[in-house]
């Protein structure tokens, strides 16, 4: 219901600015979708950036490794019933003991390792970012696009006109050298800190179904015959 509200409310608003417009004044051109954190998520001047921040913050990230290790480790003595949470009657056995107060602690260090971590992917992104709206503006020009929408905003479209494909051509025939550590005192925009989170989640979703197509295929290797 909502999205048809929007979509109503997005057709009424369009054929009034139709209706108001001079038909001498309308345009021709091509309408096409695409999708910004999609196609971030698997440009190539990402992929090298968050090879770069493995390498970069490798000591971090063992840290983080580790730490989450020690943290469950501290924790599962008391997960009686072996279900990956503390429930009630658990956290009151678990509440106050010398445990508790390591893992508050390992918290506070695993918090400041993972923001940090995170600090270097949004401002890669940012950059990402950047790139992907000059490819983009490329791609509206040689297509002759006079609109570009989101699948957010879309009920049905043709496939033909998601232009994803195109604008990561563009972006990877153009690759820029992205910085993975930020400078003194930079803060994140709204935009890239959204972007991130949705492409994290997109990157996270794209590797969970690489692995099952492998353990699949695994799966459906014949057996090999034994030697005599």
């Amino acid at each position: 219901m909502k999205l048809l509200t929007k979509t109503l409310a997005a057709a009424s608003l369009a054929g009034a600015a139709l209706a108001a417009t001079p038909a001498a004044a309308q345009v021709s051109g091509n309408i096409a979708v695409a999708n910004a954190p999609a196609t971030i998520a698997f440009s190539n001047a990402l992929n090298t950036a968050y090879q770069q921040i493995n390498t970069t913050y490798a000591a971090d990230i063992t840290s983080l490794q580790q730490k989450s290790q020690q943290r469950q480790s501290l924790v599962q003595p008391f997960d009686t019933d072996g279900d990956g949470q503390l429930n009630q009657t658990e956290m009151q056995a678990y509440q106050g003991t010398t445990q508790a107060q390591q893992v508050q602690t390992l918290d506070q260090e695993l918090g400041q390792l993972s923001n940090r971590l995170d600090a270097a992917r949004v401002y890669a992104i940012e950059q990402v970012l950047n790139q992907y709206g000059t490819a983009l503006q490329s791609v509206i020009t040689q297509n002759n696009i006079v609109a570009v929408l989101s699948p957010d905003s879309l009920v049905w479209s043709n496939q033909a006109a998601n232009i994803n494909q195109k604008v990561l051509d563009a972006m990877d025939a153009a690759p820029v050298a992205v910085q993975v550590t930020p400078p003194q005192g930079w803060q994140p925009s709204q935009q890239a800190v959204a972007a991130f989170q949705q492409v994290q989640q997109i990157r996270l979703i794209a590797a969970a179904r690489q692995q099952q197509a492998q353990q699949q295929a695994q799966q459906q290797q014949p057996a090999q015959p034994s030697g005599r």
